[in-house]
């Protein structure tokens, strides 16, 4: 199988991706992690899509990106918790488990009606997401099992049956997001990643 269309990450190659997803496609971006997979999280049929590419079970949640908090704050419910998480660590790769809104299919939830979101600091992946006018999902770029891809190439041949790889570089690779959840006492640490947990805890002493 031939390996996926791949773009340059300039105006018009961000204007068809953000009419492939509008289409209800799938596209491989660069982040400030990984290469992630986008698909509009509002449209059951585009979140299942991605689980197919993958080969990965559904009813497991899949994150998303978005331009800026005012697009964030679109897909999910910030307390006054989540708010002060994402003023001190976004852009970056801090993810923040919040109460999902009514826009988001539940086929990208978690089990309680969550959803993960980030601002990364990357500017093609906000650029992505500003060009479509929502947030994205942006679960790696990988089929489950193996390892993220970490460039334009890697995403194609992985992931022959995506719409379109958008190349902007190789991205830096490293540790996932971290990732931060919330309970009555205050922050709980979801998954360990970039961030260092000791940096969160501190922001709330």
């Amino acid at each position: 199988m031939s390996p996926s269309p791949i773009d340059k990450a300039d105006a018009a190659g961000l204007a068809r991706a953000a009419a492939i997803l509008r289409a209800g496609g799938v596209v491989a971006f660069p982040t400030d992690t990984v290469y992630g997979l986008a698909a509009d999280p509002r449209e059951d049929a585009a979140v299942e899509r991605i689980f197919v590419l993958k080969g990965r079970r559904q009813g497991i949640a899949v994150p998303l990106v978005a331009a800026d908090m005012s697009q964030a704050q679109a897909a999910g419910v910030f307390h006054a918790q989540a708010a002060r998480l994402a003023a001190a660590f976004w852009p970056g790769p801090l993810s923040i488990v919040v109460p999902a809104s009514g826009l988001l299919t539940a086929a990208g939830l978690g089990a309680d009606g969550t959803i993960a979101i980030r601002v990364p600091a990357h500017d093609v992946a906000c650029a992505l997401a500003s060009a479509f006018g929502f947030c994205v999902t942006a679960t790696s770029a990988n089929r489950s099992g193996t390892p993220p891809a970490q460039s334009a190439a890697e995403a194609a041949a992985e992931l022959p049956d995506v719409d379109l790889v958008l190349d902007g570089g190789p991205s830096p690779g490293g540790a996932p997001s971290t990732i931060v959840g919330f309970d009555a006492s205050g922050p709980v640490l979801v998954r360990a990643g970039a961030v260092p947990w000791d940096r969160v805890i501190k922001l709330f002493e």
